[in-house]
């Protein structure tokens, strides 16, 4: 007869395991620790502050008292004709840039995921835009849009498509197509990255079967292509909306909102309140308006992403 002795877990063995669990979450800590300062300094804080400030009317200036208005902000933001103006120019602005970036950059990427000659130079090509900051991109597409000695006039009227000049970022009815073009140039480079890398993970086996069963290469790319690209694609798309309704350096140096405030998006009536006016308080608000907004379309347009998924 054989017998097994059975290991009991002592009172004095659990207290090393429970010391040694702690030691590990305290060093854990101590090496996340230079990470989350600057998150919670910079990100946190500021944000916290501003959801504070929006219930205030803080203004500007040395002497200047603040107090605790509670929800009188919001009302006067629900009855400002000039916030709702610049909230529908900049869905006008997110959604036409998202949209288009998007399809455009679908398109770009699924030529670079081709068998061509300099692919290689072509991808690094793309990612040009991405590395310029948003006030030189601004600056060099003022140049272009110039009325007299900008690139785009002077070309279209070569080809004979135009006839006289035209004050792109100027003129009330083309200023803000004109803005939009540039956003979706500018935002393609990570757009079309992140849909390039999709595309070479979807398995050349479902395309190979596809054209084993005759499908067209139109079918395979509804059929394949699109379905194991739609976590990807309901990720970028949302992440560019964010960035795009937030959008205020590239807009700010193109045109400051003008010509009438027909390109003013809301970060830049936010920015005038603030700066120009004095009105922190009121400039706070927007700010938490526009991220409820944001949360609020973000959340139909993943919930229904996710319906259709299922």
């Amino acid at each position: 007869m054989t017998l097994t002795a059975e290991r009991t877990t002592t009172p004095a063995t659990g207290g090393r395991r429970r010391n040694r669990k702690d030691r590990q979450g305290r060093e854990t800590f101590m090496l996340m620790l230079p990470a989350l300062v600057p998150v919670l300094v910079f990100s946190v804080g500021p944000l916290l502050y501003g959801i504070y400030l929006a219930f205030t009317d803080a203004r500007s200036g040395r002497n200047a008292v603040t107090s605790f208005v509670g929800l009188a902000n919001f009302g006067d933001l629900l009855s400002d004709g000039d916030f709702w103006s610049s909230f529908r120019i900049g869905l006008i602005w997110a959604v036409s840039v998202t949209v288009l970036q998007f399809a455009a950059s679908l398109g770009l990427a699924l030529l670079l995921n081709e068998n061509l000659r300099f692919r290689s130079f072509a991808r690094v090509l793309v990612l040009v835009p991405w590395a310029m900051p948003p006030v030189v991109i601004g600056l060099m597409w003022r140049l272009v849009y110039h009325p007299n000695a900008g690139i785009l006039n002077s070309v279209l009227q070569d080809l004979g498509l135009l006839g006289h000049n035209v004050d792109w970022l100027n003129d009330f009815s083309i200023a803000l197509p004109a803005v939009i073009v540039v956003g979706i140039w500018t935002g393609m480079p990570q757009t079309t990255v992140v849909l390039l890398a999709g595309l070479q993970n979807v398995p050349k086996e479902l395309h190979e079967a596809g054209h084993m069963d005759g499908a067209s290469s139109l079918r395979r790319f509804w059929s394949i292509t699109l379905p194991q690209l739609r976590p990807i694609i309901v990720t970028i798309t949302s992440l560019d909306f964010v960035w795009n309704i937030n959008q205020f350096g590239l807009v700010y140096v193109l045109t400051q909102g003008g010509p009438g405030g027909q390109t003013r998006l809301p970060m830049l009536f936010a920015y005038e309140e603030a700066f120009r006016y004095g009105f922190f308080g009121y400039a706070a608000t927007l700010g938490v308006a526009i991220v409820i907004v944001v949360l609020a379309v973000l959340g139909l347009y993943i919930g229904r992403q996710m319906r259709e998924a299922n």
